[in-house]
């Protein structure tokens, strides 16, 4: 496995018109680790995922992936960087008018080109993986909304990646579905090596699961590192957004 940091934002800086959203950002990702970014809605979070499979290009600085600086990159040049990693959006966007196993077999049929049999066994391992082989046969229309979030990252799978992307991932959840996605993000980490990247604001999933925490204020990174770390920070900023307190310093 690669030693070193296999994600690096280098100054990165991204606008819309006069509004600066990312403003010289920067921070590094290690193999295998669950990375968080967090900080309030509309700071940049999910700008800055959207960086890393090419849905978005820095007007400045530099964006790297396993040593290749994706910031410039083509779209065809995008292609390989594109086949290791996967993402899950905030929705899961499952197909209702196919089974679960149906839906993760679909990536696997197209892109790895699978046989219909095989793709179907290789589907039922992934949702076994997440703890939802007995609901192959089902439809997405039956299932809450965890148990489609874990349908989704079944799927994800399906393309063996080196990285997830989570946007907002227990964003509408009831807290027992929330806890059991993370849980499946720890196990994706610690069980597959797989470096998984977090935009949450969700403050039980950030100081149960994350290994680091980037937060971002005001465009810029207020504060990188550990769990612990950002619990004993003196900055009020950082203190009030991890207390979840209405009043102090913070601008939204």
């Amino acid at each position: 496995m690669q030693r070193g940091p296999v994600i690096r934002f280098v100054d990165v800086r991204k606008a819309f018109g006069d509004r600066v959203i990312l403003d010289g950002v920067s921070f590094t990702i290690t193999p295998g680790e669950v990375f968080f970014l967090i900080g309030a809605s509309g700071v940049g979070k999910s700008v800055a995922l959207k960086h890393l499979v090419g849905l978005l290009a820095p007007d400045a600085g530099e964006v790297w992936v396993e040593g290749i600086e994706v910031s410039r990159l083509g779209e065809d040049a995008w292609l390989p960087v594109r086949k290791r990693v996967a993402m899950v959006f905030q929705h899961a966007t499952l197909f209702d008018s196919m089974t679960c196993l149906e839906n993760v077999a679909l990536p696997l049929r197209k892109h790895r080109r699978l046989s219909p049999r095989d793709a179907g066994a290789e589907a039922l391992r992934l949702l076994q993986r997440v703890h939802l082989g007995e609901m192959a046969e089902r439809y997405p229309a039956e299932l809450g909304d965890g148990l489609r979030k874990g349908v989704a990252i079944a799927r994800a799978l399906a393309l063996e990646p080196a990285y997830v992307l989570f946007d907002e991932p227990t964003t509408s959840l009831d807290p027992v579905s929330a806890r059991r996605v993370d849980r499946l993000i720890r196990e994706l980490a610690d069980g597959l090596g797989v470096t998984c990247v977090v935009v949450s604001h969700d403050l039980a999933s950030i100081f149960s699961i994350a290994d680091r925490i980037a937060m971002l204020y005001r465009g810029q990174v207020r504060i990188l590192g550990t769990p612990p770390e950002l619990l004993a920070s003196p900055d009020a900023v950082v203190a009030q957004f991890v207390r979840g307190q209405a009043d102090g310093p913070m601008e939204v």
